[in-house]
C-alpha cells in the first residue's frame, strides 16, 4: 500500500520551474533513494512534501490523508518527519537533551502542570526520558548521553541529527544527504543504522550523492533531471538506464 502519494506537483518560483508535474508513490516499508544532478528539484520536493512550500500544482497524500496545505508541525505529527543536509544540533546541550527536544510533539505538558510539578507531567516527563534514552541506545549513541553535542565526532553528530527525528516517532523518515562529510568508516556505520532503522517498521526516503550509499541500501529509487522524473526502478534497472547515466551517472559504474 502506498504511504506517500505524489500526484502531479510542480513547484514554481516566478518564472523558475523547480517541479515539473511530478507524479511517484512510495510504498510503507520501503527504503526510497531520490538522486538527480544538483539543482534537479530534489531538496525542494523535501520542502514540498514537509510543507516548507506550498506546491503550485498538483496534490500530496499521506496514509491517504491530503497533507497538501498542511504546515510542517502538523506534518511531523502525522508522522511524516525530515532530517536536513545541514547537521542541525542543540550544540551546547547535552546528547540527551537533544532527543528529549525531539519528543516536545509527543509531550502532554501543560502549563498549569508544569508549573506546579503535577505527578502527571513527572511522569510524562519520565516517559520521554525513557524512550529517548532508548533512541540513544538504538544509534549506539547512549555512552555519549552526557557529552555535548559540540563535542561529538561528525559521524555521531549526524547520527545524533537522526535520533532528534526519531524522537518525534515517524512513520516516514526523509534523509537528506545523511553521510555528507563521513569517511568510509563512518558511511559504512550509517548505512547500518538506517537499514536498522529500516527494519524496525520506519519507511525512508533519502536525497543522496553517494552512489555506493544509494545502490547498497535502497528498494527503489527515483530520478530528477530539471525538476521531471527521467526514471524509476530498482538499483539494478537505473545502474543500466542510459538517460541517468547521461543526466547523471556520467557512464560510470557503481558498486552495490
Amino acid at each position: 500500500m502506498a504511504l506517500l502519494e505524489i500526484q502531479n506537483i510542480s513547484m514554481n518560483f516566478g518564472g523558475l520551474k523547480a517541479i515539473k508535474d511530478l507524479s511517484f508513490s512510495i510504498e510503507s516499508g520501503e527504503i526510497r533513494g531520490l538522486i538527480g544532478p544538483n539543482g534537479a528539484g530534489k531538496t525542494t520536493l523535501f520542502n514540498v512534501i514537509s510543507g516548507v512550500y506550498r506546491p503550485s500544482k498538483g496534490k500530496l497524500f499521506f496514509n491517504n490523508q491530503d497533507i497538501t496545505l498542511i504546515k510542517p508541525h502538523a506534518t511531523a505529527k502525522l508522522g511524516l518527519v525530515r532530517t536536513f543536509q545541514s547537521i542541525t544540533l542543540f550544540k551546547n546541550f547535552s546528547v540527551l537533551k537533544n532527543v528529549l527536544i525531539g519528543r516536545h510533539l509527543h509531550s502532554h505538558y501543560n502549563f498549569l502542570g508544569s508549573l506546579f510539578n503535577s505527578s502527571g507531567t513527572r511522569r510524562y516527563e519520565k516517559e520521554n526520558e525513557d524512550r529517548a534514552l532508548e533512541i540513544l541506545e538504538f544509534m549506539n549513541l547512549l555512552k555519549y548521553k552526557d557529552e555535548l553535542a559540540l563535542n561529538l565526532p561528525h559521524g555521531h553528530q549526524r547520527a545524533l541529527g537522526i535520533s532528534i527525528a526519531l524522537a518525534a516517532e515517524p512513520t516516514l523518515l526523509m534523509l537528506d544527504e545523511p553521510v555528507t562529510g563521513m569517511n568510509t568508516e563512518e558511511t559504512a556505520a550509517m548505512m547500518g543504522l538506517i537499514n536498522k532503522i529500516n527494519k524496525n517498521g520506519i519507511t525512508i526516503l533519502i536525497i543522496e550523492h553517494d552512489m555506493k550509499v544509494v545502490m547498497g541500501l535502497c528498494h527503489k529509487i527515483t530520478v530528477l533531471n530539471f525538476g521531471q522524473k527521467i526514471a524509476e526502478g530498482t538499483p539494478e534497472e537505473i545502474r543500466l538506464n542510459q538517460e541517468v547515466h547521461e543526466a547523471y551517472l556520467g557512464g560510470e559504474e557503481y558498486a552495490s
